[in-house]
């Protein structure tokens, strides 16, 4: 493949509702361009996009693809990022290389809770609207457009009309094009919508506004400098017809895309660090080298390999590079471009490309390549929290050494995966951003590492505590011929506040327990502390006072006062009132005004308490809630039900509380019947 210039290079990340036809646009570009013979079908699993087994599986697609064209001296680097909500990571590192979006509304649907959502992803990005499928049943050019007025503002503006309707649908009116064959049915119609695209990039600039009001015409290249600098802030938003089955209007977006979006050196200057100072970093390939690893992808065969832009600088095969956040050397051997899964090598790449490096030592996903010399860092990606988490297990023994290294692969090919142990429960817990993004990890992990995993609810971090002062006493004494085991120990136990945790103390007089034996009390009330009386969880926020006891000078021993001052302290327990304590979440959650209603009565159910309602425009309200995290387990789920996908929640660890007095005993059975299933 050529090496082609920045001035000459568009990456443009595709972003819709699923299955809008993302996948299908990229396939019908790559055939239109004779990138490949055939146009591949989701349904066949022939696609470029999508070809992951999971993928295939599922009919969807589950990671990001790029997809490089070449449309006349132009490469069009598409991203093919999925639609599906619980792969918000991916579209997070798509965007970080793409420097315009398209965002794909089915004619059939309209605008759905994934085009909003991925819309303000998108951010800043300059953006066209594609409005795809226009062949099918039920398609109406039309009323997409009012629905993408309504949902995004009048800078929404046609720059296409489509000829012909749902199976009729055979061509589209280029309406930037003043030459252009124009139906007589349409005339009417597309002079009506060339007048309000004048109008659109007369606002853009004053200049050409004044001209605008004067009454004068502006020149084709007026408009689309006009046109240019409207998507560049935001104020003009061409939409677009197509049907990518049926490969019309593909060339035309392939136009629009290096006719209408920026290419890398079009785009603001990037923030980035040389050592403790902030430097602008534009798209120069003379400038020094800045290359960032967007994503990563794991293979046991051909190792790891980590995608990447060039953001400032060339990027050249069988070269040392800096990775500057590791503060190591880093050999690149040859790099890639990338097409779906096929590779093939380039001597180098120019600033603003997309390609891939294979088996680096360190590189992460957000690790920045640069010069040694110019170490330069870019920001770190941001990637959604997971709000959904498993509880994992090897399913055989087979599997169990291979488990940790497999999950760490996996969280470092998709760092909004997380993995983490409940030090509470010892659980391993994978998190993710909804039941199918876990899934697929584990399908991923057995079919790329031969790790089979078994997903089990993970269990409530109870624990237990008292609430009222108690003073115990134990006995140990046992014979067995020759030296016996004797000890015996007197215990103040008293409540502490919430997060004290645990103290030991002692006031013993006279020399009842010698001074070597309190270390083994104090043993022995640490090892009872993690199994209480109510459930065997763990004991916080309690003290323990040693203030008597009494010894043998033959048969006592520090083992004997540990299993004294044990066997003490949970007796003490026992006699102190003990209660149930459960980890209570902080949440945020965003939905429409509309289901506020049903998602409070919910929480409602859920024991949660409501701590505010906060107006977030748009049509949205944040509420802000206290839940136990019993009650919020699968939370995902159930917000997704609730709001057909469109609400959003945050959620983190605020406190212990108690447990309300009946419902402990079912809170302790649900853990029983957890621990059996693991059995």
């Amino acid at each position: 493949m050529a090496t082609y210039d920045t001035d000459h290079l568009r990456n443009v990340v595709l972003l819709s509702h699923s299955g809008a036809g993302k996948t299908i646009l990229s396939e019908s570009a790559l055939f239109a361009t004779k990138a490949t013979t055939r146009l591949g079908r989701v349904e066949d699993e022939t696609t470029t996009s999508d070809y992951e087994p999971e993928e295939h599986k599922r009919q969807n697609s589950v990671q990001t693809s790029i997809l490089p064209v070449m449309h006349g001296d132009y490469k069009i680097n598409l991203i093919d990022s999925p639609g599906y909500a619980d792969y918000r990571g991916e579209v997070a590192s798509a965007l970080r290389a793409a420097d315009a979006a398209l965002v794909l509304v089915s004619a059939p649907s309209g605008v759905e809770v994934g085009t909003i959502q991925m819309w303000q992803m998108a951010g800043d990005l300059p953006k066209l609207i594609v409005v795809s499928k226009l062949d099918r049943e039920n398609s109406d050019f039309d009323r997409v457009m009012a629905a993408l007025v309504e949902a995004f503002g009048r800078e929404c503006v046609p720059v296409q009309l489509p000829i012909g309707s749902e199976a009729d649908f055979s061509g589209v009116v280029n309406l930037l094009d003043p030459n252009a064959d124009v139906p007589d049915d349409l005339a009417d119609e597309a002079e009506e919508a060339r007048e309000r695209i004048i109008e659109a990039a007369a606002e853009s600039d004053e200049e050409l506004a004044d001209k605008y009001l004067e009454g004068e015409e502006l020149t084709q290249e007026e408009i689309y400098a006009g046109i240019k600098a409207g998507m560049s802030e935001g104020t003009f938003i061409p939409v677009l017809a197509t049907s990518a089955l049926n490969g019309v209007g593909v060339d035309e977006l392939l136009d629009s895309i290096v006719g209408l979006l920026p290419s890398p050196a079009d785009r603001p200057a990037h923030t980035a660090q040389r050592g403790e100072e902030d430097i602008e970093l534009a798209a120069d390939s003379s400038g020094p080298l800045a290359a960032q690893v967007f994503k990563t992808s794991a293979d046991p065969f051909v190792g790891k390999l980590s995608y990447f832009k060039v953001f400032s600088g060339t990027l050249k095969s069988d070269s040392q590079v800096w990775n500057a956040n590791r503060n190591e050397n880093e050999r690149t051997g040859t790099a890639y471009t990338i097409r779906g899964k096929e590779q093939e090598g380039v001597d180098e790449l120019a600033a603003g490309d997309i390609g891939a490096l294979a088996k680096l030592n360190s590189a992460l996903t957000g690790d920045t390549l640069s010069d040694k010399s110019a170490a330069i860092t870019l920001p770190a990606l941001e990637f959604p929290p997971p709000v959904f988490s498993m509880a994992a297990f090897p399913k055989s023994k087979a599997d169990v050494d291979k488990l940790t290294n497999a999950i760490s692969r996996m969280a470092e090919e998709d760092p909004s995966l997380s993995v983490t142990r409940e030090p509470n429960t010892a659980e391993l817990l994978l998190g993710g951003l909804g039941d199918v993004h876990v899934d697929v990890a584990v399908e991923k992990m057995k079919r790329k590492f031969g790790v089979e995993i078994l997903l089990m609810t993970p269990k409530v971090p109870y624990k237990e505590t008292i609430s009222r002062q108690s003073n115990s006493h134990y006995r140990h004494k046992k014979q067995s011929g020759g030296h016996g085991q004797f000890a015996e120990v007197y215990l103040e136990i008293q409540p502490l506040p919430r997060g004290s945790g645990f103290e030991f103390d002692e006031r013993v007089v006279g020399g009842a327990v010698p001074r070597e034996y309190i270390p083994s009390v104090q043993k022995g009330c640490v090892k009872a502390l993690d199994s209480g009386v109510i459930g065997g969880f763990p004991v916080v926020d309690v003290k323990a006072t040693l203030y008597d006891g009494s010894f043998h000078p033959v048969d006592s021993s520090g083992v004997s006062f540990e299993i004294a001052g044990s066997n003490a302290f949970s007796d003490g327990i026992n006699q102190a009132t003990p209660q149930l304590l459960e980890p209570i979440m902080y949440a945020q959650i965003l939905v429409p005004d509309g289901d506020t209603g049903d998602v409070m009565g919910d929480l409602n159910s859920k024991r949660a308490r409501i701590l505010g309602m906060n107006p977030e425009g748009n049509g949205f309200t944040t509420i802000e809630v206290e839940a136990p995290q019993a009650e919020m387990m699968r939370y995902a789920t159930d917000l997704r039900s609730q709001t057909q996908g469109r609400g959003t929640f945050t959620m983190r660890f605020d406190r212990y509380q108690e447990v309300p007095t009946h419902l402990v005993d079912r809170a302790v059975e649900q853990q029983k019947e957890l621990e059996e299933a693991r059995a």
